[in-house]
Parts: C-alpha cells; structure tokens; sequence
C-alpha cells in the first residue's frame, strides 16, 4: 500500500517542500528491506532505525516486509533528520493505521526519539515561510520549534509532543490547537538591554565616532591600549543602533534558525545580533561553510554587528576572505554540488592595539616597540581590508579624573534619538530607490554618491589634500565622502561643509603612510 505526506528540505536560508511516499509490500522477509531513496544523506538514511524503534515503542511492531520511501523531487539532496516524522507517519498510514488516505494539507516535520518522542529541528522558520507560499494551510511541528514557526502568518501551526499526538491529530484532531503568537508585541518586548552608554566614562571622541558609524551603518576601527574601552564601548553598539523591523527580525531569525543558535524561548531574534568570534576562528568559521553549507559569524551577524577583537590577531586569509561580504553584503559559498548565497550585511567594529606591546604613544606607559615591529604588526592587516573600513579612531588610556567622575555620561536613549533623526533623514532621501534596498549612507555606490555628495568648492580642495598628502586610495575618498554625508545629516545639513569633510578626514588615522 502506498501513503503519502509532505515534508520540507531547508537549503542555504530557504526551504523547499518535500513529498514523502512510502511503499509498504505484504511479503514477509527474514531480512529488513528497509529502503530510502532521492538522494538522502547519511542522516536521512539512519533514520530507518529511529523509525522502526519510535513506532515500536509507541505499540506499532512492524513486521519485516519490504518498505521503501521515496523522498521527491529525488534530483535535490536531502539532508538532516527533519524527515523522521513524516516517514514514521507514512508507515503507519501504509499499514492501515490512518483513517485519511492522505493529507495533502498539512505539513509534517520533526526528529524522532527512540521513545516516540519529538526533537527539534533547524529552519522550522523558512519551513513555515514555504509552506505559506505553497498554499500550505497546516505544519505540524516539534514543540519547541512551534514559536518560531508561529512567527509567520497565514499558516496555522500545531505544536506536538510525539508521534502519537501526530497520528491521534491526523485520525481525530486530538484538540491541539494551532498556535497564536502576536509577533510585533514579541518585537517590541524583545527591546531590552542590559548594557548603557552611560555606564561608560570619558571617551567622548571615540563616543561620537560611534556615533557616526551607527548613523551611517560605517565599519569602524577603534586603536588604544588594553583597558582602554574599545570592548566595553563595542558592546554597548547594539543600544544605539535602530530597533529591528519585523521584515530585518524574521530574516535574520532565518538564518540563526538554519544554523542551530536560535534561541528556542524565543523563537524571534528580536535584537540586533552582536557577533564576536575569537582570533582562532577558520575562514570556514568566519563565512561559512561544510559539505552542505552552512552560515558562518558574518552570516549570523546580518543586520546586526560583527565584533572582531584583537584584529592583528586574526590569520590574515581569515581577514581576507571578509572583503567580498562587505563590499556586497552576501556570501556566495560553491561546492560541486550547489552553490548557496547567504545575506551578510552587518556592522563591522574590530579593536586592535597600536603596537605589538600595547602602549605606543601612551601617555602613562613607554613603548619599547620598534618603528619596524609596529609597521609588521599593522601589515598584518592588508590595505584593501583597512580601505572597506569607514571609520578608524583612536581610543587613549581614560584618566584617573575621568574615570572617578561623577557626572552622568550621556544615557544610550539620547544617542539614539539623533540617529534615529539622521536615518530618517536617509530613508527619505532614499525613498525612490526601495528596489536597489539602500538603508543607510554605508550602502551608497559611487553613482548615489554623485547625486548625493555634491561638494563645494571649498570642500573640494580640502578632500585634494588631504588624498594628496595622506596618499589616500579611490575606496578611501570614497569612504570620507560617505563619512561626511552622514555627519551633515546628524546636523540636519542640506549639503556637505567643509567641517564635515574635516572630521571625515580625522577618521582615517590608520591609512598606510600614517605608519611609513
């Protein structure tokens, strides 16, 4: 007897729907003739001894005949334990177990434990997303995977504990209920932080740099001694940054999905992720990668900041291999089977110190570093990688005086506000461009600047020597433009001035001849 069901395979940060169709022969074996064909993988395949365990353990002893489950369209790979529940629930049903012939509106996923019971799986969200644009009307998924799931509207999902709560569902309903989540008051809840600007004494100079960077959606590099703040400052970005949408939130809640580090209590990422690998991380790591390919930190930062401490620290093929996501914002992984692109449009904010002993130009502590050390260890970041980056400042040692202060620094709500004022300058000035998905000054191509970075002539010769005496490149012009853009707009400026070209130009303090 044949019984089918449908199922799901997330490839890259999207799904496609799967049919499940199981052939259940009444000849009796002495062997188990127990096959799975249309490309599965190794978990796929094992999943015949979880299946046949689950169902025993639940009161189904199946006898050994020969069963075989085709997993169609059989041309795409399939990989991943997702397939455990609907196999199961085509068995049972191709024995007879079932009272519907099919339900070719419900879809069904889970991990099966050898107990019945239901684990859960990667990508219930882009699962859910297909399903609603296949006219899928019902997914059945593991409980914990049932917020996240819920998170898309025009689908109704039912969260279950085992596969007997499945097959009680599909005979008689069971009453379980479809689970109702109000996503934008899941949003706005998530809204919380734990950290504040205002927790932070002194660095006004590196404050507002980060301040312009937020505005502008610019990478920044911040230089100073250990105990400086760069981490400290770095960690409190996420405050000051604009609230995800619910369209940012349910992409980057994708990704975090396919890749196993959603958090399940959630099942929403409703604050901009804050990504901070160590210096041994692979390039593999950083971007991406596997036999099936899965998202690297500078995928699972989309919308949200990558954070690399210690920059020199880094192996400089890992370093190099971040420079086409940050000029395109997407990662493009090929193997010889596929070739999956992964949105990678993130923040980047690195931290390194100025020499290889900490203290060169301290104001406290004497630097034994050689001019040729320090130039070794700044070459181990190469130009073009320093030229992707907007911003570098510097962040000096704080003072005892500033650091016993008591006046209150400035709270991360008030610097929020004027960036908020200067997006929405940007998305207005932008509004006519939705297709090209500019957000924010960072995102602008030399033709945007053109329209929009006009200067004077007084703003002209300043840029022409600061690129002749500082030997700036092409990217590097390109970036004080942007850089200046966005200081006149936290001003409210109609047109760039001179003054903002010149804290542009105090921004790139890391260019190379800065060290010749």
């Amino acid at each position: 007897m044949l019984y089918k069901t449908l199922s799901a395979a997330v490839y890259g940060i999207d799904a496609n729907i799967i049919e499940v169709e199981v052939d259940v022969s009444g000849i009796k074996t002495n062997e188990d003739h127990f096959h799975t064909v249309g490309l599965p993988d190794a978990a796929v395949r094992e999943s015949r001894d979880r299946v046949r365990s689950a169902l025993k353990n639940c009161g189904y002893d199946i006898p050994p005949t020969h069963i075989t489950i085709n997993l169609a369209p059989a041309d795409i790979r399939k990989e991943g334990s997702g397939f455990d529940l609907p196999m199961a629930l085509s068995i049972v049903g191709a024995y007879g177990g079932l009272t519907r012939k099919d339900v070719p509106d419900c879809l069904f996923v889970g991990e099966l434990s050898l107990d019945g019971g239901l684990r859960s799986v990667r990508g219930a969200l882009p699962i859910a997303i297909e399903a609603r644009g296949k006219k899928i009307s019902r997914i059945v998924v593991p409980e914990a995977n049932a917020r996240e799931a819920a998170m898309v509207g025009g689908v109704e999902v039912f969260p279950v504990k085992s596969l007997l709560d499945v097959i009680h569902f599909v005979n008689s309903g069971n009453g379980i209920k479809a689970l109702k989540i109000d996503s934008e008051a899941l949003l706005s809840e998530a809204q919380h932080f734990v950290v504040d600007f205002k927790d932070v004494r002194g660095q006004q100079t590196a404050k507002r740099a980060l301040e312009v960077a937020c505005a502008g959606g610019h990478n920044i590099l911040m230089i100073g001694p250990p105990g400086s703040g760069k981490t400290m400052l770095s960690k409190r970005i996420p405050t000051i940054l604009p609230p995800f949408t619910f369209e940012e939130a349910l992409e980057t809640t994708k990704i975090h999905s396919v890749a196993g580090v959603l958090d399940q209590g959630a099942g929403l990422v409703g604050l901009r992720p804050f990504r901070s690998p160590h210096h041994t991380i692979s390039d593999a790591g950083l971007i991406g990668g596997g036999i099936v390919p899965r998202p690297g930190e500078v995928s699972l930062a989309h919308n949200g900041v990558l954070f690399l401490d210690e920059l020199p620290e880094f192996p400089r093929n890992v370093l190099e291999v971040m420079r086409q996501p940050l000029e395109d914002g997407t990662v493009c992984i090929a193997r010889a089977s596929m070739s999956l692109t992964f949105p990678a449009r993130f923040m980047l904010v690195a931290a390194m110190n100025p020499c290889p002993c900490g203290y060169f130009n301290d104001r406290s502590r004497e630097c034994h570093c050689t001019p040729a050390m320090i130039q070794r260890y700044i070459a181990k970041i190469s130009g073009p990688l320093l030229d992707r980056i907007d911003i570098h400042i510097d962040v000096p040692a704080v003072n005892y005086k500033e650091m016993r202060s008591t006046t209150q620094a400035e709270p991360s709500a008030q610097i929020l506000e004027r960036i908020m004022k200067a997006r929405a300058i940007q998305s207005k000035r932008f509004e006519g461009m939705k297709r090209e998905k500019l957000y924010c000054n960072a995102q602008m191509s030399p033709r945007h600047m053109r329209t929009f970075c006009d200067l004077s002539p007084d703003c002209e010769r300043l840029l022409e020597r600061a690129m002749t005496q500082q030997g700036l490149s092409a990217r590097a012009h390109d970036r004080i433009l942007k850089v200046a853009r966005t200081v006149a707009d936290l001003e409210a400026a109609e047109s760039i001035e001179p003054k903002h070209i010149a804290e542009a130009i105090q921004y790139r303090t890391l260019d190379r001849t800065f060290w010749a």
